[in-house]
């Protein structure tokens, strides 16, 4: 324990100066004040004495010995041999115990052994066989993936002894909170596939928007990598907002070409889907550029409360916008008549125009 402890100042020395660390400290095992008695085997030995005569007779005294049982009434008692509270409970009584020496003397406790009152672990933690000590802290006002690697740097410099390791151990409480969020990220994706087709009336629209709308989610996804790689609270809830608002895009342009379709009849077909993503590029544009500026003031703010949050956050909507816009505007219209249900590419109006006056009779 000694050791663990020596290391652990060590290790709480390294990991208080990595940026973003807040309260470290050490979770030190509760102590209990007991009772010691060591043999003094020099003074056993020139009192007559063996060592574990002393050993067995305090122990006896202060921990009681059992030499039999007694049946009363179907019932079992142990017999032990203890001594009085009053001695047990006071270290000066402790001392004054008589040791039988080998010619019938006796000795006090105290001339034969060292008695004292010391600090004893009440709890011994370990993994599988091996004791530890946690080391802990909190991470505030940066990303918890950075301020990771800063620490692993930080304990390669420090030396342990043979048998002994530092393991970085990140909350349990995440991974289980990830392992639940995992279920129910595919119930929402399975549910809002059903809403996609309610909606939009078309199996093939929905799975078209299914498919293609999340992959506005990878400009976010490079952001985060780029910035850390780490995936905080934080990074989860902009993906949310990121999906949120991508979905909200697609649907709007699925819906405003469907309904060009209704009114075109057989003349919907290119032209009609590159008029409908033109109409709606200025909206989309100016609705991504505002959201972006608002969120620009949480990535330029630094050190204020919760920005370990807000700050992965913003980085992932921000770097999503650019993807979403990507998608909605050229990937989406691009594709659409592929998957419309009887949709078929027209000439646009000047090419009709043309033709007909081409095959007008002179």
């Amino acid at each position: 324990m000694n050791v663990l402890r020596a290391k652990a100042d060590e290790v709480l020395a390294a990991v208080s100066g990595v940026h973003g660390i807040a309260n470290p400290r050490i979770e030190s095992p509760v102590e209990e004040p007991a009772l010691e008695i060591e043999v003094d085997l020099e003074a056993a030995q020139r009192y007559g004495v063996r060592s574990g005569d002393v050993r067995r007779t305090a122990a006896t005294l202060l921990s009681g010995l059992a030499v039999g049982n007694l049946f009363e009434a179907q019932k079992v008692f142990d017999v032990v041999v203890w001594s009085t509270p009053e001695v047990r409970n006071s270290l000066t009584s402790v001392q004054e115990l008589a040791i039988e020496t080998a010619d019938g003397g006796q000795v006090r406790l105290e001339d034969v052994a060292d008695v004292r009152i010391a600090p004893n672990l009440a709890v011994i933690q370990r993994e599988g066989v091996s004791r530890y000590i946690d080391v802990t802290a909190d991470v505030s006002g940066r990303d918890s993936g950075a301020v990771k690697n800063d620490i692993e740097r930080a304990l390669d410099g420090i030396e342990f002894p043979r048998e002994h390791r530092v393991e970085l151990v990140e909350n349990q409480g995440r991974r289980i909170v990830e392992n639940s969020g995992l279920a129910l990220a595919v119930a929402a994706a399975i549910l809002m596939f059903l809403l996609l087709q309610l909606a939009f009336g078309s199996w093939r629209l929905a799975a078209l928007a299914f498919v293609i709308i999340p992959a506005s989610l990878s400009g976010g996804a490079v952001a985060a990598y780029a910035t850390g790689g780490d995936l905080t609270i934080g990074s989860y809830a902009g993906f949310l907002a990121l999906l949120g608002l991508s979905v909200r895009y697609g649907i709007a342009l699925i819906n405003g070409l469907q309904a060009r379709a209704e009114q075109e009849g057989e003349r919907f077909g290119l032209w009609a889907v590159v008029g409908e993503a033109r109409e709606r590029a200025a909206p989309v544009i100016m609705a991504a550029l505002a959201t972006g500026l608002g969120l620009l003031p949480l990535l330029l703010v630094t050190g204020s409360f919760g920005h370990e949050i807000v700050e992965p956050m913003a980085i992932v909507i921000l770097g999503g916008l650019i993807t979403s816009l990507a998608v909605n505007l050229f990937v989406l219209p691009a594709i659409y008549l592929q998957f419309a249900p009887g949709a078929e590419t027209a000439p646009a109006p000047a090419q009709l125009a043309i033709n007909q006056k081409e095959a007008s009779p002179s």
